[in-house]
Parts: C-alpha cells; structure tokens; sequence
C-alpha cells in the first residue's frame, strides 16, 4: 500500500509551534532586553543582514550558529544564555545571567553586548531594558526596592500567576538608556513559570513601545488634517455657488492628500492595532492582582497607554471620515458636472437643430431657383428646336416659347426631385 503524501510544510508549520520556548530561569538572575530597528522602511528590510549581525555576536563567543534562514535562535553565548528572534518590524535580543550584580540595574549589565559591535547595528536601538530576579524578600524589603529602583509617580506593581511572582517596572529610561523591571519570584515557582513571566515583561515593553510609533504618525497626521479639513469644508459649501470645475480641479487635489495619507498610514495604523491587542493579551494572561494597593501594570495602560492608542483610532477614523466626505463632494460635483454638460449639449443640439433647419430651407431655396434657371435655358433651347415650326403653324416666336414654358418647368422640376429622391 503507497502511503499518502505530506504536504511540504506540514512538519516545518507544526514545528514553528514549538520553536520559540519560554526560557528556563532560577532566582536569581539577571536578564538584558534589546530591541533593533531600521529607521525606515522596517518591514522590507533585509533579513539576512538581521542573521548575517547575530552570527558576528556568537563569534566572539565561539557559539554555534543558527540556520540559514532563521527567525529566532537560542544559545550559549560564554556564561550567558541568548535569546534572538527576528519579528516583522525589528528584531530582539535578549540574554540572561545566572545571578545578580551588587549594585540593582547596573549598566555594566549591558556590556554583555560589545560596544563596536552595537555600533555596526543594522539598525537603531529601539528599546532596551535591564530586568532583576531576585527571591521574594519580605513585604519591608520589596517597599525600599521599589521606592529606590523606580519612579514612585509612574510605578506599576502587582502578584501574578496565582502569586508565583511579583513584578513591577515604571516604564522609564534610566540615565543609562534602559528601562527597568523587577521580578520577585515566590520561592515554590518553577523555572518555566519565571522564564515565562520575564518573557511576558519584554514582550510588553517592546510591543507596547512599537505600537507608539502609531501614536506619533496619528500627531503628525492630525496637524496635515487640520490643514486639509477647512479647505475641504470651504469647497463643500461653495458646490452650489462657484464652478462646478474649477471646485472638482481642487477637490481632486484634496482627494489625492488624503488618498497619499491613508496610503502612508496604512501599514502603521494597522501594526499599532496588532501591537496593541498583543499588550493587552499579555497583560492579560498574567492574571495580575494589586500588590498592597498599588496600580497594576493593566491599569498603569489604561491611564497613560490606551489614551494614545485611542488617539490613533479616532486619528484613522477621521481619515476616513474625511476620504469619505471628500469622496461624497466629489460625487456631488460630477453630477452637477454632468448636468450642466446635458445642458450645455442640449442647448447645442437645438442650436444644430435650427441650423439644420435653416440649410434645409436654404436648399429648397436654392433648388427651387436651381429649376428656374434650368428651366429658362431648357425653354431656350426648346424654342431654337421649335422655331422651323412657328410659319408652318402660323405662330409668333413669344407665342411658342409661351406654349413650351409650362411644360419645360415642369420637366425640370420633376428631373430635380427624381434625382434628390435617388440621393437620399
């Protein structure tokens, strides 16, 4: 029996699945977040040059390398433990360290990246962050950490996963360019759990920072808008008073702006969305609960995050708003357009119609003056070939040419409407 065929990714997919797991930590340890980004045109980047970066990093190290064609890798890097992966928009490192430095959030903990080779990043940093595991200590304790580490006014701090864990972060960059998390891991929680839980924490941090790249192209937007929309509503309200052409020529062109900006934002506005449910399914799953009163890293969103990704949502809505007021004008314009040209072509057809009509009495006219001057020679000639007959039949030449006129004309006359008739 022939067994049936695999499709050719069907192992490669299922793999992908797998591909990515949550690191294994123990408290206590220390973790360095690192986020890079092409300034422009990210998503279309090439991505080799992304792998191409991290091999020069695991060859200081003399770790193995990834395969070609990698989105994510991990591995020992000297005593450290790295974690690549490779997104649509930018690409993150992050690494982690057994044990704690004496001095919290020390930036010589980023050393772990070497200096000339952070300068021939493919890219920018984006977001970097410094992220200590330490054992739970007591409830005194955590308070000084937290009042010593982090900017009270912006603090978030909350239990999560059922109490395997505390967290808290304040979600502003340090004098060393970092931003900074703390992870206070109950004694019972597993290694999975913690790894699982810092990961979270990254995750959020550089979501949420990438989706704010919405928040300031809806700013920049909202001010080219607020140029457009008076200039659009003037036009509107002058569709019945002006020309109805010269109106179409700038509504056109107004037509074009908004076209040009939705086509600049779409991309953006769309990854802010997919960034933005990411967060919130983040926060989400950490099952967070308020740690002694203080705000949560949900409610920390919803005070200082969600109101910009509110922004940007209003900011495409008013886009479209606009595209479609735009749009709506312009419809109006053509058919008003479209009826001063039925007019304009009525009002032409019926100055044709009166010209048709004046050439065709012309041509009766001239055909009516077309017999008589026939008529007048064909009777000349009639009374040349009659002449010989005036003294036999005892008749003047007036006379003769009187008995021919009559039907001479109407000879002519009848040889003019037979070959009309045949023209037409």
């Amino acid at each position: 029996m022939t067994p049936i065929g695999d499709h050719p990714q069907r192992f490669a997919l299922s793999n992908e699945l797998h591909a990515r797991p949550f690191p294994s930590l123990l408290a206590p340890a220390t973790a360095v977040f690192l986020a890079i980004k092409k300034p422009k045109d990210a998503a279309a980047r090439d991505r080799d040059e992304d792998l191409a970066y991290l091999i020069q990093l695991l060859d200081r190290f003399g770790a193995s390398h990834p395969r070609p064609g990698a989105t994510h890798y991990q591995g020992q890097i000297g005593r450290h433990h790295l974690k690549w992966e490779q997104h649509t928009e930018f690409v993150t490192y992050t690494v982690f360290t057994e044990g704690l430095s004496s001095r919290p959030f020390d930036p010589a903990e980023f050393e772990v990246f070497p200096e000339d080779w952070l300068e021939a990043a493919p890219g920018q940093r984006y977001t970097s962050a410094l992220v200590r595991i330490a054992p739970r200590p007591s409830p005194e304790k955590i308070a000084k950490h937290l009042k010593s580490w982090f900017v009270p006014e912006s603090l978030a701090v909350s239990t999560v996963l059922d109490d395997s864990a505390l967290i808290a972060g304040d979600f502003r960059i340090d004098s060393a360019g970092h931003l900074r998390f703390a992870v206070f891991p109950s004694e019972d929680t597993g290694q999975q759990r913690i790894g699982r839980v810092v990961q979270r924490l990254c995750e959020i941090e550089i979501y949420k920072s990438m989706s704010m790249l919405g928040f300031s192209r809806a700013k920049e937007m909202t001010e080219q808008m607020g140029r457009i929309e008076p200039r659009l509503m003037n036009l509107i309200g002058e569709i019945g008073e002006t020309e109805a052409e010269e109106t179409l020529n700038e509504l056109l062109g107004i037509s074009a702006q908004l076209e040009g900006l939705a086509a600049k934002a779409s991309f953006r506005f769309g990854a802010t969305k997919a960034y933005t449910a990411i967060v919130e399914q983040r926060i989400k799953v950490l099952r967070e609960v308020s740690y002694e009163s203080r705000q949560t890293f949900a409610e920390f969103m919803m005070r200082r995050y969600d109101p910009a990704m509110r922004t940007v949502e209003s900011t495409e809505a008013r886009l479209q708003s606009l595209a479609d007021r735009a749009m709506r004008a312009g419809e109006l314009l053509r058919t008003k357009v479209d009826v001063s040209r039925s007019a304009q072509n009525q009002s032409l057809l019926e100055s044709m119609d009166r010209r048709a009509d004046m050439a065709l009495r012309l041509q009766e006219t001239v055909e009516g003056l077309s017999v008589v001057a026939i008529s007048y020679y064909a009777v000349s000639l009639a009374g040349y070939l009659f002449y010989p007959l005036t003294s036999a039949l005892g008749l003047s030449k007036g006379m003769l040419l009187a008995m021919l006129t009559l039907p001479v004309v109407a000879m002519v006359w009848f040889m003019v409407r037979k070959i009309k008739a045949r023209m037409h």
